[in-house]
């Protein structure tokens, strides 16, 4: 994964549903456990949902959080 996607990804919110408009790094992890069992959307946001998942499950926000905009908080 590239540095860019990496900001990208910090920086894309929920585009629909109860947390529409939330940084996907901020999603509750039941939520994502949720999606998980019930089926990422397809696509883009999919994809990032998934490694959202993966860096939540593994403890690795910190890696993210630094990477968030300031006028995106």
């Amino acid at each position: 994964m590239q540095q860019h996607e990496l900001v990208e990804l910090a920086n894309t919110r929920m585009p629909f549903g109860k947390y529409k408009g939330t940084l996907l790094i901020y999603l509750r992890e039941d939520y994502l456990v949720w999606m998980k069992q019930n089926g990422w959307p397809s696509g883009k946001l999919g994809n990032q949902l998934q490694l959202i998942y993966e860096i939540k499950l593994n403890g690795l926000e910190a890696i993210i959080r630094p990477l968030i905009e300031k006028n995106n908080t």
